[in-house]
């Protein structure tokens, strides 16, 4: 009788505590359900939903925000007018003539950076254009740009070095060409990726560039995104200044107090330039429209102005997986933003669902450049032929995947604007 009472007290005692864990089970469980995130187009996007229908746009296409680029052109403007800070227009941010345009006009600027040899073939053949290489280019890749641009452009272009091997083989096509070679000394200010390391080493360099013939230093140039992803940002950018201040006497000490391009910043440090700076330019190009990994302290004030539109090809009512249907019910429970399927036009960009809200990628499906899958709650009311938007998470190369670019004015499509070839 005393075995059957303990057994009885024990069996109760589990009962307890198993019924006690699948209480905590299931919390557990329902605490790591997602909450819904669907939801409709905003005013904003119902609006370039119905522009784009109207100008017949039924494929993938970029879409520039004009006002909100020109609200970022007057950011930036009223930003470095306290210190008259001059800008130097990115181009592989922005890369469309007529963007370009658009943004040196709106700056007062006709100083541009350029990254390759396509890029910087097109804007030689700009009149007047400054030109600033934003990283160095392999040797054959020198000559084979002074081949096609001619010796008119290279007064107005200036090389980037960032190794004394780098100034020696430019120097040697220059010579064997019998042009002039411009360069500037790319000097590492705490991102460490390249350049020049300290003092000494550019001292050195420059020592080297004044015994090559036909050979002139024009300035340093110092790259510092890294300033923002710091712990202290204010510190960080302290410190580059620093390291800037020691390659700028460095440079006099070498070439003596003529007018030099001192080049910093970048989108994301231009505003800390902007309050005090060694240099006598700054660099930008995203920041006039934005995409999603500039969304940084400093940035703030600028506004998101280019997009990704696609059509819905496909819209089903529920989502399930091949050859493993079973799954869907638990994935819609625990996730009600996988209920629905929808398949777009195209795919696989740099880029993360912008709208209508709640739309997710679907990693158990995989990712696709042909039709994407996104996947949304109930509430999420697409249909065939409706538009997804999607926000890139850079401008550079995704902008030239997708063609002309359309220019939306808030209200309707106004135009198209072609972009430059397809390059790297």
């Amino acid at each position: 009788m005393a075995d059957q009472t303990r057994r009885g007290r024990w069996t109760r005692r589990a009962a307890f505590i198993g019924g006690g864990a699948a209480v905590l089970g299931g919390a557990a469980v329902l605490a790591a359900r997602k909450g819904d995130q669907g939801g409709g187009h905003d005013a904003y996007f119902l609006a370039l939903s119905q522009a784009l229908r109207q100008a017949g746009v039924a494929h993938p296409v970029l879409v520039i925000d004009q006002r909100r680029l020109d609200q970022n052109i007057a950011v930036a403007r009223e930003t470095l007018a306290p210190k008259s800070l001059p800008l130097r227009v990115v181009v592989k941010s922005l890369p469309c003539q007529a963007l370009i345009d658009h943004v040196a006009t709106g700056m007062g600027t006709e100083r541009f950076m350029v990254f390759n040899g396509a890029m910087l073939e097109t804007m030689a053949a700009r009149p007047g254009a400054d030109l600033l290489l934003g990283k160095p280019l392999p040797a054959a890749e020198f000559a084979e740009i002074l081949a096609k641009v001619g010796p008119e452009p290279m007064g107005r272009i200036q090389w980037l070095i960032d190794t004394p091997e780098r100034l020696k083989a430019y120097g040697e096509v220059a010579k064997a060409r019998g042009v002039p070679l411009r360069t500037n000394f790319e000097i590492d200010i705490g991102l460490h990726r390249g350049g020049f390391p300290d003092a000494q080493a550019l001292a050195e360099a420059l020592a080297l560039a004044g015994d090559l013939p036909g050979v002139s230093v024009d300035g340093l140039m110092g790259y510092d995104p890294h300033v923002p992803s710091m712990s202290d940002p204010q510190a960080a950018y302290a410190q580059s200044q620093d390291r800037y201040r020691a390659a700028i006497e460095a440079l006099r000490k070498a070439v003596g107090e003529r007018p030099l391009t001192l080049n910093g910043a970048g989108s994301p440090t231009y505003t800390f330039h902007a309050k005090g700076t060694l240099a006598n330019e700054v660099s930008v190009g995203s920041a006039f429209v934005k995409p999603e990994h500039f969304d940084t302290p400093g940035l703030e004030r600028h506004v998101p102005a280019a997009f990704i539109a696609t059509p819905v090809i496909k819209a089903l009512d529920r989502m399930r997986l091949p050859g493993n249907e079973w799954l869907s019910g638990p994935l819609n429970f625990m996730d009600p933003n996988t209920k629905r399927a929808f398949f777009i036009y195209g795919g696989n960009w740099l880029a993360s669902p912008l709208s209508p809200p709640g739309l997710e990628f679907n990693s158990l499906f995989g990712r696709s450049s042909n039709q994407e899958l996104l996947t949304g709650s109930d509430k999420v009311s697409l249909k065939a032929d409706d538009y997804v938007f999607l926000r890139p998470f850079q401008s550079e190369a995704l902008f030239l995947q997708f063609g002309d670019i359309a220019l939306f004015d808030g209200e309707k499509i106004t135009g198209f604007w072609p972009t430059f070839a397809v390059s790297a």
